[in-house]
């Protein structure tokens, strides 16, 4: 295999083996809505073999950041079609990610009378809302019938994706964000049937996949997971606790054929996470930098020897909109601004140059 030739992941078929991580900008609207300069963004990116937008939202309840964008209302669901029509008229494939983000969030920017979790364990930080940093406040421990709610969310958020011209979508269930939540015995404190065993704490995050992947069909459903690596609160510390949470999770997902399983860990190589790369069966996608820049030689090296079918890039695909062309004809990068990762307008987002030979 090589990082630059063709995979067909499901139902989509790449041109290349490089794929846009999923990357939280805050470049949308107030309102959530992806304006002109998110479809400058992706669509700049098209060269890559797979875009995976940023979280996106799929309740107001959800919502984790000022500047997120949702898919929610007409209005929002209007904007990723841009975005989409933007991306193909440009060669590209893209795909949607659904993000609920749990209890990384606070009232200030949800606009809603409480955020939510798997326990009611605030995280211990401060989240940056419109009114400045406030507390984590302490999160609804949601019920089981609210936990069908939040499951038909997803799938109606999906719908809307598939429908405004979406190749599919990307379950978040990683960086400690709701999925994760109930991942972790950290953040998952349940005594019922979601929480407790290993076993227990994947069953919802497998109920929401299998019910999106019935929805819009499995072959447009990938899934994005991240092990041991404890953001927001989410520590993993117990190896044997993960190996068995994260395998009993990919267990139950392995028949539903999936797009892909996405793994994000420092280790790509490590027995951990090849072991769930084996037992998934399916396409299997590797993201080794949280925090860290993965390299030219890295992402080769991870196709090569058969370690990933495709690797996720981040920092990188931030700062070249054309990583394919620079990677494949070994050119000079252009060095991320880390100060310009987050917030409103083109600096650090759509004016990063384009190669010129």
């Amino acid at each position: 295999m090589d990082l630059f030739s063709p995979v067909t992941l499901g139902d989509l078929t790449l041109p290349n083996r490089v794929v846009m991580a999923p990357l939280t900008r805050m470049r949308s609207s107030a309102d959530g809505v992806p304006g002109d300069l998110n479809v400058e963004h992706y669509a700049q990116r098209s060269s890559l073999g797979l875009i995976i937008t940023e979280g996106t939202y799929p309740s107001h309840e959800s919502r984790s950041y000022p500047g997120q964008p949702g898919i929610v209302t007409a209005e929002q669901t209007e904007g990723w079609r841009r975005v989409a029509d933007a991306v193909h008229a440009h060669g590209g494939r893209i795909v949607l990610q659904i993000m609920n983000g749990g209890r990384v969030s606070h009232t200030a920017i949800t606009g809603t009378d409480r955020i939510v979790a798997p326990s009611a364990i605030a995280i211990d930080g401060f989240a940056n809302t419109p009114e400045g940093k406030l507390p984590y406040p302490i999160p609804h421990a949601l019920t089981t019938a609210e936990l069908v709610t939040v499951r038909d969310e997803f799938v109606a958020a999906a719908r809307n994706a598939v429908d405004a011209g979406l190749d599919g979508v990307e379950i978040h269930g990683a960086n400690g964000y709701l999925l994760h939540e109930f991942l972790s015995p950290a953040s998952n404190q349940r005594d019922d049937r979601y929480g407790g065993s290993p076993e227990n704490r994947a069953r919802f995050v497998f109920e929401v996949t299998a019910a999106v992947a019935a929805e819009i069909g499995a072959g447009r459903v990938g899934i994005r997971l991240s092990p041991s690596n404890g953001a927001q609160d989410t520590a993993e510390t117990d190896a044997a606790d993960v190996a068995a949470t994260y395998g009993s999770l990919v267990d139950q997902l392995a028949p539903l054929g999936l797009s892909y399983l996405s793994v994000l860990h420092s280790e790509p190589t490590s027995e951990l996470v090849q072991n769930l790369r084996s037992r998934f069966g399916g396409a299997f996608i590797i993201n080794s930098g949280f925090g860290t820049v993965t390299t030219r030689d890295e992402a080769v090296a991870l196709v090569e020897n058969a370690h990933a079918d495709a690797v996720a890039i981040g920092r990188l695909a931030i700062a070249n909109p054309d990583l394919v062309e620079r990677w494949q004809g070994e050119h000079p990068e252009n060095e991320p601004n880390l100060a310009t990762f987050y917030g409103a307008g083109a600096e650090g987002y759509t004016d990063y140059p384009r190669l010129t030979v």
